[in-house]
């Protein structure tokens, strides 16, 4: 990525690559699985943490944040679609997921994860997608006022958010890892120049 580019044109443009079509396919296709599988570190049998915010991020930081938002689009609904049996659909948790992507790829596009930019990162997604609107989107679909819900919700994102910040900078880190040994082991890919029919 060139340094002064506009971080959404430049994420948009990652589109045109087979490897990010693939890549993020392929992340998202796992979230969903994991996510089906009901996958999650139990850190108490209260406090859980669910992996899908590492791939979600990870795609963000890899083809940064309209990559990301796409992503997160595709996750929600592709979730509902292979298990509808997990509750009705309502498109608030739809724009949760793509603001998470949204804000990943601002943190983390074009730049090398460091312990700083996980805890940053992961401190608004919680404050902002966990706390506000999921908070939100609970309070409009269980009639529960949103001053009952906030701060217990407000406190378990607090218990969690140094455990998954680190999960964060753990996995980003061996993400962008792998993906740096894949590019540099791929060789590069001929420009073909299209034939014009001739008249």
């Amino acid at each position: 990525m060139q340094k002064n580019r506009n971080p959404f044109v430049a994420s948009l443009h990652e589109l045109k690559s087979v490897r990010c079509i693939a890549l993020t396919a392929l992340l998202i296709a796992l979230n969903v699985a994991m996510d089906l599988l009901n996958i999650r570190i139990w850190l108490s049998p209260d406090l859980r943490v669910g992996i899908g915010f590492l791939l979600n991020a990870s795609i963000a930081m890899l083809f940064g944040p309209t990559v990301g938002m796409m992503a997160g689009f595709c996750t929600d609904v592709l979730g509902y679609l292979v298990n509808p049996v997990g509750g009705a659909y309502f498109p608030g948790y739809t724009i949760t997921a793509i603001m998470g992507g949204l804000i990943y790829g601002l943190w983390f596009y074009g730049r090398r994860p460091n312990r700083l930019r996980a805890f940053g990162a992961k401190a608004c997604i919680n404050l902002v997608c966990n706390v506000g609107l999921n908070t939100l989107w609970l309070s409009m679909t269980g009639g529960k006022a949103m001053a009952l819900l906030l701060p217990a919700r407000l406190a378990k994102n607090v218990l969690l958010l140094p455990f998954e910040a680190i999960l964060l900078y753990l996995a980003t880190n061996l993400i962008a890892d792998l993906y740096e040994r894949m590019r540099a082991s791929t060789p590069p890919v001929p420009a073909v120049n299209p034939v014009k029919p001739k008249v």
